[in-house]
């Protein structure tokens, strides 16, 4: 991966990691994103500086719980040691670089330190992913999805992530890490798991599945639509620009027949409704057959509404 490409993951991941933190989610949520910096391509010294990674994930190295800890100790120590081996060779140290040579360091958790049960990390790989997009769930993926320890939020987290994962080759982690703040900011926007925080989190998941709107999810993943823009746009803002635009010029051809000029309508009182026996009829007439023959005239009772035509 370019260094650029890791910068913008990396951008992504802290801000996640340091609205976490600062909102005191329960430790899974803390330590799945964490996990995902762990398991990613070790940034340059350069994007180390300008998202501001290092300081706010050394900061996690005095975290009250000892699992926060030790997993912040162990992500600066890989990037410490990437950013030294890239000095060493004698360049500034590119993310893919540093990753390579870390990679087996960290492909795998020590055995020596402790895991949580619900911080199990998604199988993740920051380069795009290699299966079939069409088919994509957290399931297929390998992802947990446990990161609440609240079964019916978790749920929604994997909602979201089948949503967002749908037709989409980004990576795993990725995508885990937007699902987790989508079904956050539902959470906070609606107020705890009430009827509209589940009917929202469903309705997205369905515009998420719309093959003619692709472009939603990869808004979202991008960061380009906030999760806490959407979890309250309305199914307006929703709609794929294609689609919208076929409505607007629908609106615009409805707007033209509307203009079009119509046959003024007489009323008269000498002719009755058959129906209602009223004397109040509104009549047009039209040449219907040739010009030799005699005109039609179509007749409409103003009280009842009866139709009929005569020549």
């Amino acid at each position: 991966m370019s260094d650029k490409s890791i910068e913008r993951e990396l951008t992504t991941r802290i801000k996640a990691l340091n609205k976490a933190v600062t909102s005191n989610e329960p430790v899974p949520g803390i330590l799945a994103i964490m996990e995902t910096l762990k398991k990613g391509a070790a940034p340059s010294e350069e994007v180390l500086r300008s998202t501001k990674a290092g300081h706010i994930v050394g900061k996690l190295r005095t975290h009250a719980n000892a699992e926060v800890k030790s997993m912040a100790a162990e992500i600066v120590s890989k990037w410490r040691k990437a950013v030294e081996a890239s000095k060493k060779k004698g360049g500034t140290g590119t993310g893919s670089t540093a990753g390579s040579t870390t990679a087996s360091k960290t492909a795998s958790p020590s055995a020596s330190t402790p895991q949580s049960k619900t911080a199990s990390p998604a199988p993740a790989t920051s380069g795009r992913y290699k299966g079939d997009p069409e088919k994509r769930k957290f399931d297929v993926d390998g992802v947990d999805v446990n990161r609440t320890g609240i079964q019916s939020r978790d749920n929604c987290i994997g909602l979201m992530y089948n949503g967002l994962a749908y037709r989409s080759v980004e990576a795993t982690d990725v995508i885990l890490v937007k699902a987790i703040e989508v079904e956050k900011a539902a959470f906070v926007a609606y107020k705890g798991e009430t009827t509209e925080y589940r009917a929202k989190l469903r309705s997205l998941f369905q515009n998420l599945k719309n093959r003619s709107n692709p472009a939603l999810a990869r808004r979202v993943v991008s960061g380009e639509i906030s999760p806490d823009v959407f979890v309250v746009m309305t199914s307006d803002e929703l709609k794929s620009a294609h689609l919208k635009q076929l409505e607007s010029d629908l609106a615009k051809e409805n707007m033209k027949k509307a203009q079009v000029p119509m046959t003024e309508k007489s009323i008269s009182d000498a002719l009755t409704c058959s129906k209602c026996k009223q004397k109040k009829v509104s009549y047009t007439q039209a040449q219907t057959r040739s010009a030799d023959e005699p005109m039609t005239t179509f007749c409409e009772c103003m009280v009842c509404g009866h139709r009929w035509k005569f020549s």
